[in-house]
């Protein structure tokens, strides 16, 4: 299946966890497509199947059925060396715990997926001042993981994900582990990236503000898309699109739990 106006295409996507009475549909037939340089938001419930679909986008798990195609190619059939080659320049993955390595630096933290590749020094030091100017990280290249506030490690974690420039950066709750200020300095940098390098980003979040940055959001419930929301941009501010998507939450069971203070700052 071909399509240039979509990076990616998930057709009947159906993920079974267990077996007979102990078996739990996580997925159950999920469709949804990702056009180039979209900022696409994925909310829901928990065990709505949010992660489960990332994570098999990203091939940590895989699908008991269904079609996962980026750029062209059904990921679902990868092995070996295509395997490796797309988890390494295909996409990009920003993880809410961060994941950096403890004993190395933040600029060796960033290199690392063009080290594994054996890209040269001088084209990773390229990559890594470009990316670190963007996401406002330069004066702390040379600090370990320990020596870094909560979201300067997701700045850096952010930087390690899109240093390769991936087709598609997945985003699994970046914000989920930052304070209100550091969640929205984050959410600035990747729509800023977004917009200026069309970079495209598939994030899963819990948290209205988070989604209010994204162009285009899918709720899902019980493993399929329950709703579409879409940004009028440039007429709709950003405030009267995260009231839009605190409507929706509250249908999907969330209530009045779910309403967060928009912050404008």
């Amino acid at each position: 299946m071909k399509n240039l106006n979509k990076l990616l295409q998930i057709r009947n996507l159906k993920k079974v966890y267990g077996s007979g009475q102990n078996s739990t549909h996580a997925l159950r037939g999920m469709n949804l497509d990702v056009i180039p340089g979209e900022f696409l938001g994925i909310m829901g419930p928990s065990g709505s199947g949010k992660t489960t679909l990332l994570n098999c986008v990203a091939t940590m798990i895989k699908p008991t059925s269904g079609e996962i195609i980026l750029d062209e190619m059904d990921i679902t059939k990868l092995w070996g060396d295509e395997l490796s080659n797309y988890r390494g320049n295909k996409i990009g993955y920003l993880f809410q715990e961060f994941e950096l390595l403890d004993n190395l630096t933040s600029e060796e933290n960033i290199i690392l997926p063009l080290s594994i590749h054996n890209e040269s020094r001088k084209k990773m030091d390229m990559k890594l001042k470009r990316i670190a100017e963007q996401l406002d990280i330069v004066d702390i290249l040379k600090k370990f993981p320990s020596q870094l506030s909560g979201g300067q490690k997701q700045r850096v974690a952010a930087s390690r994900a899109l240093i390769t420039n991936p087709a598609i950066v997945l985003a699994d709750e970046p914000t989920g582990s930052l304070d209100s200020k550091n969640g929205r300095i984050l959410m600035e940098k990747l729509s800023y990236i977004n917009k200026e390098e069309g970079s495209s980003i598939l994030m899963v979040t819990h948290d209205a503000n988070a989604a209010s940055y994204c162009s285009r959001i899918l709720f899902i419930q019980d493993g399929l898309v329950f709703h579409e929301l879409r940004r009028e941009i440039p007429e709709e501010s950003q405030e009267k699109f995260y009231e839009r998507i605190i409507d929706i939450m509250g249908q999907l069971g969330g209530g009045s739990k779910n309403v967060l203070t928009f912050n404008k700052g």
